[in-house]
């Protein structure tokens, strides 16, 4: 008799970290309720283990915070916290689509170049052919959905790998915005427009910030409560199984990467709104801060590992990382030499970490 999917999900996993069986393993004897004066090292190493994986990226985040608070009297004032705000809110917004991807055990190199597409249409529609600016935002928006829908159909029916595929769209899309709008900025859109990502309730908090907190509010609802968000964790941890099982993975693929263009398309729109210009080259090298905002949260590039929350700390890390080095007076190219060394760092702790979980269990 053929097994259920929601029974296969069940076996799948459990509290969110997929635990794949293996029928040629030998059952392990369940511990002892009763505690030896010899266990409080294992009690320790046991809470360690179990601690969320954002926990050690939230800890370098608050050192960083700390340092940074030393080194500059102008790092944590409300008017600074609120700036890091904004400027990373166009990358937590795509960072929520990648997490969803690199769970689902994917990659996605094209959501820099599609958030320049959808801001080209926005652009183009409402400046060149003078379409409503509700519609022109609509259109750029289902653009995002539609590259995202063309990369899941290329990596489930066309079989390309994740890499492919998007590398592909990738320069399909940065062709496409530059041929649109012809290589050149374009500018002239009203305040109502602008002020998606320009207002600040209260003379403080950016409006983009609470677009993105919103989101990613959604997106945590989405994970822990959702068939379809628990069965994402399955899928990245071992297709095969996943699909034996009985989890529509087709569909779960071609769904999480057209979200991912849906969220591509609304970066696009706000940093479009931000900028108050239809840039061509927006979003260039943002698939690079996606994917380390992703992995210094803690999820594995493996799939099957991660969490928003993780990412929602990889995000700030950048952010607070980026503009304490701008008050620091420190280079551009330094900037992304120390970026580039906290991933490594970060990649490397998880690592270790999850290898002496593996000795110990």
């Amino acid at each position: 008799m053929a097994t259920s999917p929601i029974n296969a999900q069940s076996n799948l996993f459990k509290e969110g970290v997929v635990a794949v069986e293996n029928p040629t393993a030998v059952a392990k004897p369940e511990p002892r309720g009763d505690v030896g004066p010899g266990s409080l090292a294992e009690g320790l190493a046991r809470i360690k283990r179990n601690l969320p994986t954002s926990t050690g990226p939230l800890v370098a985040l608050l050192v960083l915070v700390v340092a940074l608070t030393i080194l500059s009297d102008t790092f944590l004032t409300l008017t600074n916290i609120f700036n890091i705000g904004q400027q990373v809110a166009v990358l937590a917004v795509c960072a929520l689509g990648g997490t969803a991807v690199i769970i689902l055990g994917g990659i996605d190199l094209s959501v820099g170049a599609v958030l320049g597409l959808s801001g080209a249409v926005v652009g183009y529609l409402y400046v060149q052919t003078g379409v409503p600016m509700v519609v022109a935002v609509l259109a750029g928006l289902v653009v995002g959905t539609t590259a995202g829908l063309v990369n899941g159909l290329m990596i489930t029916y066309g079989r390309l790998p994740a890499f492919i595929a998007t590398l592909a769209m990738m320069s399909v899309a940065r062709g496409l915005a530059l041929v649109l709008l012809q290589g050149k900025p374009l500018s002239g859109y009203p305040d109502s427009f602008r002020n998606l990502a320009t207002y600040y309730l209260g003379g403080w908090i950016p409006s983009s910030v609470l677009i993105g907190a919103a989101l990613f509010a959604l997106g945590m609802v989405y994970f822990r409560w959702r068939p379809s968000g628990r069965a994402l964790y399955a899928v990245g941890a071992n297709y095969e199984v996943a699909r034996l099982s009985g989890l529509p993975v087709h569909r779960l693929t071609m769904s999480v990467y057209a979200m991912a263009g849906l969220l591509a398309g609304v970066g696009g729109v706000l940093t479009t709104a931000r900028l108050s210009s239809a840039q061509p080259t927006a979003g260039t090298g943002l698939e690079l801060d996606v994917i380390a905002a992703v992995v210094i949260g803690g999820a594995s590039l493996a799939g099957g590992y991660g969490s928003l929350l993780g990412t929602v700390v990889g995000v700030a890390i950048i952010g607070v990382l980026r503009n304490g080095l701008n008050l620091l007076n420190v280079s551009s190219f330094w900037q992304s030499v120390v970026i580039g060394s906290v991933i490594a760092v970060a990649v490397l702790a998880e690592n270790l970490r999850r290898g002496r979980g593996k000795e110990s269990t």
